[in-house]
């Protein structure tokens, strides 16, 4: 592209955030992590998921890994954010055909980034509806306004519009991919 994706406010994206040996690493270290099922509002999602620091729920949570702290300062870097200001990690592993379905992340998180590992996947972004406006009279269907490949060794960050004004989703990936997603809490 000429002139790069067509993308929200706040959301910035980089192609070869770390290299392919770093990639390597993270991957053989991640293979050594205790994955478990994800269930949102009664569905057991088809990815799985690893939840260090701060957890969703604001209980208590596993300290984030040594392997991760080096990828959490360069990225903090990039982002121009305290590395200690990202509070939680999550690693997501989506084994082949899982998606992640339209969501924004939860509301005690403020910025996202993330970087994706092993194999690219698209995701797609649209305006963010609140529930209770869904089923206004006259609404048009939802559609995706934005789309972008996140390629393996890439890292995104959504804040500001992109983070309070949209919502995004992940189709169903083709191959092993591994996410890691940092995310600093809502002051």
């Amino acid at each position: 592209m000429l002139f790069g994706a067509d993308l929200p406010e706040g959301f910035a994206y980089r192609e070869a955030f770390i290299t392919p040996d770093h990639e390597r690493t993270l991957a053989r270290a991640i293979a050594g992590v205790e994955f478990a099922a994800f269930e949102m509002r009664g569905v057991v999602a088809r990815r799985r998921v690893a939840f260090f620091g701060q957890s969703y729920d604001e209980g208590p949570a596993q300290p984030i890994p040594d392997f991760l702290l080096p990828l959490r300062e360069t990225i903090a870097a990039w982002a121009d954010i305290d590395p200690e200001a990202f509070a939680m990690a999550l690693i997501n592993e989506y084994g082949p055909g899982a998606p992640i379905g339209w969501h924004r992340d939860a509301p005690q998180y403020d910025k996202v980034a993330g970087v994706s590992l092993l194999s690219a996947c698209r995701m797609k972004l649209r305006p963010y509806v609140a529930p209770r406006d869904l089923a206004a009279p006259g609404r048009s269907p939802r559609r995706t306004t934005h789309e972008i490949v996140l390629e393996p060794r890439s890292a995104y960050l959504i804040r500001g519009l992109a983070r309070s004004g949209y919502e995004h989703s992940i189709p169903a990936v083709a191959a092993l991919r591994y996410s890691i997603t940092f995310r600093t809490l809502r002051r």
